[in-house]
């Protein structure tokens, strides 16, 4: 019997590069919180829903907008100024995923035209390609924290939300789905791998090019997910890189469902291994040891395990097909960079959504 969706919650959150209108990549030597929260403050969100967006500091108004960048401490370790890497979309609480990718397309026009008034665009792509190294103060108290906040100063990524009804979130084992989601979330992050550029050229690990060094940077001291009880169990994917293609986001709210929602999905593994195989994803994408095996067993499982529920997986058609051909996006990149020779002419095709 197919269950209604009712009763599941989707949001987005899409950091951005900021580039200027020569697609020059820009980051916070040249970049001013006050200006770029100024032009955020402009755009029109008055027929979005404020539901689940929070007053992030410095910022004066709760939009769907975030400057996004390194918090400065003042006394206690209370932010009292932001060193920019970037912009954030953050779509309000959504009741379907069509109805958080649509909020999504519409918020992203509207910052790339405000944006584009004041000399700038937004650029997607997980790791900045010029800039590879961050240090600042101790803004957090954990020193962990402090380590990962440097190290997110060079990246840009999705997270993927999802609430699920609350029948389904009592009877969630969060120990159990750590373990699932370490064992499968390399897999699927090698759909996605979409970051080979690296200090102006390709990434090259031991005279091979990578596709991911945002996977790569991160994944040793950041989580793949994150839990929020005190938000009606907000279950939060975090591993996955940005894509230009909408489809795209679609189907990571996909493949988030079904590793939270598919009991048949039996592997599991530590954070120890998760990172390694990280490691290998990161170089290796979908030729990475095993990654093509898991990620096939979640993609091929997903139709009864989220139909069920009256999900529709016809968006993870194109997943298939790279895991047939074992290319992903970053292979675009690389080939676009080889015939470029130029990151401004690469980021110039990474603006528009499609």
């Amino acid at each position: 019997m197919t269950r209604h969706r009712s009763g599941f919650h989707f949001g987005l959150e899409t950091e951005f590069l900021l580039v200027d209108a020569s697609c020059r990549p820009l980051w916070h030597p040249e970049l001013r919180f006050e200006e770029l929260n100024a032009i955020l403050e402009t755009i029109e969100v008055r027929d979005f829903d404020q539901n689940g967006l929070d007053l992030i500091p410095l910022h004066r108004k709760r939009m769907p907008f975030v400057v996004e960048g390194y918090q400065l401490p003042g006394p206690n370790l209370v932010p009292t100024a932001l060193l920019p890497k970037g912009l954030e979309i953050r779509t309000p609480v959504c009741n379907s995923i069509e109805e958080s990718i649509d909020a999504f397309v519409t918020l992203h026009g509207r910052m790339q035209r405000s944006l584009s008034e004041h000399g700038y665009r937004a650029a997607i792509l997980s790791f900045h390609p010029i800039e590879d190294h961050f240090e600042g103060p101790q803004n957090k108290r954990r020193y962990d924290h402090w380590q990962w906040a440097m190290e997110a100063m060079t990246t840009y990524g999705p997270d993927i939300n999802v609430s699920v009804p609350s029948d389904v979130a009592e009877r969630l084992d969060l120990h159990e789905l750590h373990g699932k989601v370490n064992y499968y979330a390399p897999a699927l992050t090698a759909l996605t791998v979409a970051s080979p550029l690296y200090r102006g050229d390709l990434w090259r690990m031991r005279g091979k090019v990578g596709k991911s060094v945002r996977t790569y940077h991160r994944s040793n001291i950041a989580p793949a997910i994150s839990i929020h009880p005190k938000e009606n169990l907000r279950l939060e994917l975090k591993p996955l890189e940005m894509t230009p293609y909408r489809i795209d986001y679609h189907g990571y709210f996909l493949l988030w469902l079904a590793l939270i929602l598919d009991e048949s999905l039996l592997g599991r593994a530590t954070e120890q291994t998760r990172i390694y195989d990280m490691g290998q994803v990161a170089r290796f994408g979908l030729h990475a040891e095993s990654a093509r095996e898991r990620a096939h067993e979640v993609l091929s499982n997903a139709p009864s395990a989220l139909g069920h529920w009256g999900f529709d997986c016809q968006a993870l058609d194109h997943f298939h097909a790279r895991l047939e051909t074992r290319r992903v996006p970053a292979d675009d990149i690389i080939d676009l960079f080889e015939r470029e020779q130029s990151i401004p002419n690469v980021l110039r095709h990474l603006i528009d959504l499609r």
